[in-house]
Formats: structure tokens, sequence, C-alpha cells
């Protein structure tokens, strides 16, 4: 999260020159894969994946950051090392586990100012939890800034049910779709409205007047069933995902199996996962593999937005095959879970034991939850709960947390006006059942889709209706997954049964309680992230900007 409390760093003084990086080409990075029980090292390293050079802010020096793959059932111990030099970044950092419940393990869940304060630099923390009844397609990713740390990770079911269904499912059919962009989040921050410079598939891609970089290649052998695994994992756009000349058959939503559905393209939105099965049945040849962002003149041109597909035995060159209107795509409502079909609850809307109802405004840029803006507290929610705050008036951000009894059905509706839609929504701390997906008139509590990222849509007319069962004790943040929005306010924190909250959680360990007294006693120059020159350079980039934040 592009936290408003580190605006202390405005008074530190760094050179504007250094915020935006022009070099020339560079290394690119090589695939990795890490186990449940690893080490993670946050540092900074010039990269070039579209072929424009920047410093940005990486998992053990590439991006994406390296697969992180389990078994069903196996316990994770990750630490966290936080090695962050450039001053134009933050220097601290957090990490969260995207679809993991981190049930009985909320300190672990990775959410600054919600559920821990930031890593600071030159400090470490163990990030131990469990997921024994999950298996999926998840990810993991920064909630506290937007220059590169994001990375897949996969539970491998050794009984999936759909197993059948396809041949390979390794490190090599995981495919990331993200956004890049050519200057530092802290300086993009100020921009209201600010758009990616270049979408990215496997790491690699290209960008309008750039060189003809490298693109990523996916390497099929004919009469292969393939498991792809998709990880939107943009700090904005979503994607309209394709594979000219093949069809992709659906088999899992953000870790939730679902009932098989075939489809021509996909929209995914930022945060969302989808496993795909592709047959590798057409002529032997190159093929566009293509994911175009919802953002202006976006196109294929020149190899932008596009990886290859390469069958073995196709010559080493670009595909020439051509797009296609899509004729089949991807509707949610056309998707099922496959597993304990059913929304919790008595059927029927309002019809919950809690029904909630959230109205989400944008006003020159910042977003207003029922009228209130989301600002970090100072504190994180989970050590104001376990310091002994209980009720609303007593949990800050004020207006910003909502109280939910224990044990008990959600129905959350949730609709949006002003520009910046759709809006991905994102829970964490659970998966839940779309009862009703924006832009849809019907409501489905039979077997509608269970995911943890959701459309909003982008109209006040739409709204989200989405139920869960509150069984999982503690604050779990619900936010809009685009980066800058979180950043502007959209966001709110349900805190669950914070009575029960020290009860639920296994023994939290000393060094969570170190993390915000290292992070407290941190000087301006400490906190990075550009100073007083991050405004200075947004404001030579755009007109549109957020107020100056004011000096301490």
């Amino acid at each position: 999260m592009l936290i408003s409390i580190l605006l202390v760093s405005l008074i530190s003084s760094i050179n504007a020159a250094s915020i935006v990086s022009r070099s020339q080409s560079f290394p690119l990075s090589q695939s990795a894969v890490l186990g449940p029980k690893t080490k993670i090292t946050i540092g900074n390293k010039v990269i070039a994946p579209d072929g424009f050079a920047r410093s940005a802010t990486l998992v053990d020096g590439i991006f994406p950051g390296p697969l992180i793959t389990a078994q069903k059932g196996d316990d994770f111990d990750i630490e966290v090392v936080n090695e962050l030099k450039d001053e134009t970044m933050f220097k601290s950092t957090s990490v969260h586990w995207h679809g993991i419940f981190q049930n009985g393990t909320n300190y672990a869940d990775g959410t600054s100012f919600v559920t821990q304060c930031p890593i600071a630099q030159n400090h470490s923390f163990l990030h131990s939890f469990s997921a024994p009844n999950q298996a999926g397609t998840y990810w993991y990713h920064s909630h506290y800034s937007c220059d590169g740390l994001r990375g897949p990770l996969v539970i491998y079911d050794p009984d999936d049910p759909l197993a059948y269904m396809y041949d390979v499912d390794d490190a090599s059919t995981v495919i990331t779709l993200s956004d890049w962009y050519h200057v530092v989040a802290p300086v993009l921050r100020h921009i209201i409205g600010t758009t990616a410079n270049s979408s990215l598939i496997n790491g690699l891609g290209r960008y309008a007047g750039g060189p003809m970089s490298d693109l990523a290649v996916i390497n099929v052998m004919p009469g292969k069933r393939y498991r792809m695994r998709l990880v939107a994992m943009s700090c904005d756009p979503s994607f309209h995902f394709s594979i000219d000349g093949h069809n992709l058959t659906v088999i899992e939503a953000d870790g939730q199996l679902t009932e098989p559905l075939v489809v021509d393209e996909l929209r995914i939105f930022a945060g969302q996962r989808y496993s795909v099965v592709l047959v590798a049945d057409k002529p032997v040849d190159n093929y566009w593999m293509r994911s175009l962002p919802n953002l202006t003149k976006a196109s294929y041109e020149g190899g932008m937005n596009s990886a290859i597909l390469r069958y073995q035995g196709a010559p080493i060159a670009d595909p020439t095959t051509v797009y296609t209107a899509s004729k089949n795509q991807l509707n949610e409502t056309d998707l099922h879970a496959l597993i304990n079909p059913g929304a919790p609850g008595v059927p029927g809307y309002g019809k919950a034991d809690i029904n909630l109802n959230l109205s989400v405004k944008n006003s020159n840029g910042s977003f207003y939850v029922n009228n209130v803006t989301f600002q970090p507290p100072t504190i994180p929610v989970l050590l104001q709960i376990l310091s002994g705050a209980r009720e609303p008036s007593e949990l800050l951000p004020e207006g910003n947390v909502i109280v939910l009894e224990a044990n008990k059905v959600v129905e959350l509706t949730l609709t949006t006006s002003g520009p910046g839609g759709p809006h991905p929504i994102h829970l964490h701390g659970h998966s839940f059942d779309v009862v009703q997906s924006a832009g849809s008139k019907t409501f489905n509590y039979v077997n509608p889709v269970r995911r943890d990222v959701v459309s909003a849509g982008s109209t006040p007319d739409q709204q989200m209706v989405i139920r869960w069962t509150t069984d999982n004790s503690g604050p779990w943040f619900l936010h809009c997954h685009i980066d800058w929005h979180l950043d502007a306010g959209f966001a709110v924190v349900m805190a669950e049964s914070p009575s029960d909250t020290r009860a639920h959680l296994n023994p939290v360990p000393e060094d969570w309680h170190q993390l915000c007294p290292a992070f407290d006693s941190l000087s301006p120059s400490q906190l990075g992230g550009g100073g007083r020159e991050s405004y200075e350079e947004a404001s030579k980039i755009s007109t549109l900007l957020f107020p100056p934040s004011p000096l301490p």
C-alpha cells in the first residue's frame, strides 16, 4: 500500500534526476522456483523488461519474483529480508500472500497498518502459516509500493479432481500478466489517473516507440494438454487474454475449482487468477498469445501486449497469426463452483445475517467508501485489537473499520460512481460467493462462482453482491486492487469478532511485536520515497495532481 503516513519522507533531500532511470539494456530476469520453506530478499536492481531501464523493487533480483510452490497441506515458513537501498523508492516493505486465508495467523497476512507495521530497511520477518484446505493459483505482492515486488504462488493438489483434463502443470505453465511503469511509484502516486507504459507477459514486453525487445515464449508439444495458470498481478489494468486459434477451458478461479467452461477469450482483473486448459492440437507453428490492457490506445502493434506460443518443431520466429474477435468470451455468471456449490445462508437478496451496503464515490481522484476515505492508522488494526480495542468507536482509522459478529453470513452490496472503474474488489482472509455480478440483473444463490477478487463494475446502476461467513476472527482488508485507488482511499477493514481474535490466533511471534518499534524509529531518509522531489517530478509529468502533502 502506498501509504500517506510516509509523507514524512518529503523532507528528505534526494536528487530528482535519479527518479527516472534511462540507460542501456540490462540482462533479463531468469525464472526461479522456491519451496514453502524459503527466504526471499527484497532489494533494488536496474532492469529493462520492456527495453527501458529503470531501478525497481524486486524479489531476489528478478521480475516477476520467483515462483513459490507447495503441495496441499504443506506448512509455509517464508523469511522476508529487506535490503532496499534506492532513495527514490520506499525503503520499507511488506509482503501479502494473496488468497491465503491465514486462519489463525492474521499477523502473517502482510498488510501494512492493518495486520502489521512494514518491515524496516535491514530488518526481516518470518511469515509462518499453513493453508491446510487450500490448493490452486495464488500470488504475493507488496501492499506498500508498486515498483515490482510481485510473484506467483501455487499450491498443487495431488488429488486434483480435474487432473484428468491436463497432462502438464508446472512452472512452465504459470503465466503472469502485469503492467509496467517507467517512473517510480512514489512519483506516480501524486498523479490522478496515472497510466502504465507497457504490459508484460512473464516479465517481458514492449512499449510504444520502444525497441523490439524480447518477448516471452511459452513452449508446447503437439497433442499435449496444458494447465495454464494465469495470474493478473497488475497495479491497474485488466487484461483481455486469448491465444490465436485456440479455445481455453476454465477450471479454476482464484484458488477455487470451477465446472469446466470453454471460452475463446477472458477478461482478468488485477489480483484475479484463472486456470485454463489449452490443448495443443493445432498445426505446428507460432501463435500470438494476447493480453490487451484496458488502457487508451492499447494495441498489438509491433508485438506489444503479446507473447509467443511456440509448438515444438516451429521455427524461431514471430507469429504471423491474426487476431479475430471473440465469439465466446467468458461471462462470470457462467462460472460455477465445482466443490460444495451454493452461497451460505438463506437464499434471497437481503436475507443474510448481516447485510451491508457500501457506496463508493470518486471526488477529485480520492475515493470515499460511505463518505469516508481510508487513511492508514499509525498503529496496525490488529495491534489495536490485541491491545484491547473492540468497538468501532475504539478502532482506527475512524469510520473505516466495520465490526462483524462471529459465525454470521454476511451479504455485501457494493456500488461505485465516478471515473476509474471497473474496480476489482478483494477481501483478505476469505473467498466469497458472487451472488450477483456487476452488470447482471440476476442473482444466483445455488451455484455461483466462488473467488476472492470480483469486479464492482463502473457505473452507479451496476452492483456487486457477495456472501461469506465470518469464521476467521481478525481484521481483514477489503479494497480495490488497483494500487493507485487503494492509495487514494478505496478501502475498509472488516474486523471479525475482535473479542475472539486473541484466542483465535496462534501465538503471535515476538518478531512481529518488534516490527512497529523498528519502523517508528526510522528517520525520513531511512523511509525513502524521493522526498519533496517526488512531487516536483510528478508536476513535470502531469497537471492532474493530488494536493501536496504538508510537511510534518
